[in-house]
């Protein structure tokens, strides 16, 4: 079975480069594709509070018989539960729904910085760090003021920050803010809420390789060090989105992909979400 390479946290923790994301699929269909995932050869489970499907990814994680060790799961407290004690109750919450008794990554959804809670909330996930309930902490949607703040006031680096990234929002200044401060960057909607892939200029490089237009650009993101959670619901689209170990991008192509950036997001901006 195919080996995913590792990204080393910066506190020696190590995560799946390539993982699968469970966004928008119920919590009664979930269990499947994250067996089917799991069997696949995926070693790293991604989800949230708010996608409601907790249970059933802890469900799936049971049925796939392959030891707790041998995992990653991360999950994500939601905007609502922000601040000291209600995150703690919500990662209790949270672990209650998964079965498990320690979390590998706890990430703080969105900063909402108008709300101002993410400092206090950091503090809660500082907590449950030293208590060892989890084994790394992070942020996602966090954008540079936000991270600084969370260096300037908090005691622990963030180990990873979850951000949208794809060719058409390739997020250079805060790549370049999460190396310059040893923080792992991860990317959702890594295939750009599936708009990508009808994109000419990437179905030509795939064409090129052999390769769907999804695996060239699942490729672009692990050659250019980004931990990638692709979702899918179809098997064999999950299978097919683990197959992106036997050919590597040239360079120019890397350069290619990179040149598509357009500032675009298809999903919301972290100013906006209050």
């Amino acid at each position: 079975m195919t080996t995913v390479p590792d990204v080393t946290l910066n506190n020696g923790v190590r995560i799946p480069q390539l993982g699968f994301g469970v966004w928008q699929v119920e919590n009664s269909k979930v269990v499947e594709p994250v067996r089917v995932a799991i069997e696949a050869g995926y070693r790293s489970i991604d989800t949230a509070a708010v996608y409601g499907n907790e249970q059933g990814v802890g469900e799936g994680i049971r049925l796939s018989g392959v030891p707790r060790d041998e995992l990653f799961v991360t999950s994500k407290l939601w905007n609502s539960e922000q601040g000291y004690d209600s995150t703690l109750r919500a990662f209790d919450a949270t672990m209650e729904r998964l079965g498990l008794e320690q979390l590998d990554l706890y990430l703080i959804h969105w900063p909402m910085p108008a709300r101002d809670s993410y400092i206090d909330t950091w503090k809660a996930f500082e907590k449950l760090y030293a208590d060892g309930r989890v084994r790394a902490i992070g942020l996602s949607n966090f954008k540079v003021p936000h991270l600084q703040r969370v260096l300037d006031e908090g005691s622990v680096v963030p180990a990873i920050n979850q951000i949208e990234l794809h060719p058409n929002l390739v997020q250079q200044e805060l790549r370049d803010f999460h190396t310059a401060h040893g923080i792992a960057t991860e990317a959702w909607s890594p295939l750009g809420q599936g708009h990508l892939l009808a994109d000419p200029a990437i179905g030509k490089i795939a064409e090129s390789y052999g390769k769907t237009t999804a695996q060239v650009i699942l490729r672009w993101h692990l050659q250019i060090g980004n931990v990638v959670i692709p979702k899918s619901v179809t098997p064999e689209r999950i299978r097919s989105n683990f197959d992106v170990f036997d050919f590597e991008l040239s360079a120019a192509d890397v350069d290619a992909l990179t040149a598509l950036d357009a500032g675009r997001r298809f999903g919301s901006d972290p100013d906006d979400v209050n």
